[in-house]
């Protein structure tokens, strides 16, 4: 079986372009699992960038510096204090900071235990906490704060202050490893975690770390959630057979499925449960949101990933990993082109996906075929760059890739396109007296 159809020809795919790579130190002590980078994270405004490199530690960079550390000639003696060949040991129970040549300053998290998930959130002052009793805060986040949240094997979740490296928070509640955490977008520091323990909780950071809510309805591992972009839906998917979805436009409430369902969307102003997605024939374990929140993007073992219109439960594009595409019950099990994590560019119009493989692909959502692959072996997660000019990728050794992402100047009908879909729903646009054309080409019809 192949990784790409007949119809391609794989010497002809652009190969995307290598920028540099964050190496971890070799272990101070010989263990067999606990290196791996579960995860990494690009701050919202850019500044940072974060990794799991392994053995309980995460490291915080300035991404300005991280740039400039690749720009250094490997062939030449290297002097940068970001350079990953340079990185060191760090074995102390507290956290270190490293300070550079003026700010902002590189950290090292000592989080004590294995970290498997990242988050960063931003505040936004009008945001108020749900709480009624602001007064009593022992924590008041002001505009300039920006936090990383940990999720740690043993089911507690760090917060730190990204610009001083400080611990301020310890949140213990889950029963099992905290698999993905993300932050709602609107800077109300409202944090949802995804747990083994098959729960997602709210946690509202504005509140001293309160817990909200306990969303549940997942029968196995839940592995990841994301937010739209207006805050208003969370997408979460799990171990199981199908897919599903929850909209914030059917039902305020719906018993979970029996047969084990494995994405959800909420309706995060109500934390209810709304609406299944179906399609996938193997557990999901990466999901996310489209800029303008049209469409989502599910990462699935069945060595697929979906872009849904999420709106009205509809499937608008299959990226396959493997060809012929395999039968339900060989997708079901195990094969050789998991995808295990999937990422939306800022630009809404690219994709990229990380497969067993030992490829990256870089989708467009216009093409059903890659516009660039990468080599890369052992991977396990993927993000953009807060720009969109870059995705990095961990691995299981601890180490991080950088490759710059294929761009194109985005025409004037999508930008006018993705304005408009922030603000309006699939049935709204459905509903406008415009030409079908127009329509379909707006409700992502034409991909």
């Amino acid at each position: 079986m192949a990784s790409f159809p007949d119809t391609v020809n794989e010497n002809d795919l652009g190969q995307a372009k290598f920028i540099g790579e964050l190496l971890a130190p070799t272990a101070p002590f010989d263990q067999k699992s606990g290196r791996e980078a579960w995860s990494v994270a690009f701050s919202p405004n850019g500044s940072y960038f974060a990794w799991s490199q392994g053995h309980r530690i995460v490291r915080l960079i300035p991404w300005t510096k991280c740039l400039k550390s690749f720009s250094v000639d490997h062939g030449d003696e290297e002097t940068d204090a970001l350079n990953p060949r340079n990185l060191s040991r760090h074995n102390s129970e507290r956290s270190q900071t490293i300070t550079l040549d003026g700010d902002p300053r590189e950290h090292t998290l000592d989080c004590g235990d294995i970290v498997w998930s990242l988050a960063f959130g931003s505040s936004v002052p009008e945001k108020e906490s749900r709480c009624v009793n602001i007064e009593w805060h022992h924590f008041k986040f002001g505009q300039n704060h920006l936090l990383l949240a940990t999720g740690l094997n043993n089911g507690r979740i760090k917060i730190w202050d990204v610009y001083t490296g400080k611990l301020l928070l310890n949140l213990m509640d889950h029963a099992d490893v905290v698999r993905d955490l993300t932050f709602a977008p609107d800077g109300s520091l409202m944090l949802v975690s995804a747990s083994r323990d098959k729960t997602l909780r709210v946690w509202d950071l504005k509140d001293d770390g309160n817990m909200v809510k306990v969303l549940r309805g997942h029968q196995n591992w839940v592995y990841c959630s994301a937010f739209s972009p207006d805050s208003s839906i969370l997408c979460s998917v799990g171990s199981g057979k199908s897919v599903v979805a929850e909209l914030s436009v059917v039902r305020d409430s719906l018993a979970p499925d029996p047969q084990g369902q494995s994405v959800f969307l909420w309706n995060m102003d109500k934390y209810t449960l709304i609406q299944k997605l179906e399609g996938h024939h193997n557990d999901v374990v990466s999901c996310e949101f489209s800029p303008d929140g049209a469409l989502l993007a599910t990462a699935s073992y069945d060595t697929r990933v979906i872009v849904w219109d999420h709106h009205n439960a509809t499937i608008l594009l299959e990226l396959g990993h493997l060809f012929p595409p395999p039968s339900p019950i060989f997708a079901g099990g195990a094969n050789d082109r998991w995808v295990r994590s999937v990422s939306f560019s800022s630009d809404g119009r690219h994709i990229a996906s990380i497969t067993d493989d030992r490829l990256i692909r870089f989708w467009s959502i216009e093409e059903k075929a890659p516009q660039a692959i990468a080599s890369l072996s052992n991977g396990l997660c993927c993000s953009f760059s807060a720009d969109g000019k870059v995705l990095a990728a961990g691995t299981r050794d601890g180490s991080v890739h950088f490759w710059e992402s294929p761009r194109s100047i985005a025409s004037l009908q999508h930008v006018c396109r993705m304005a408009l879909r922030r603000i309006m729903t699939t049935q709204q646009v459905e509903s406008l007296a415009i030409p079908t054309p127009l329509q379909d080409y707006l409700t992502y019809k034409m991909v």
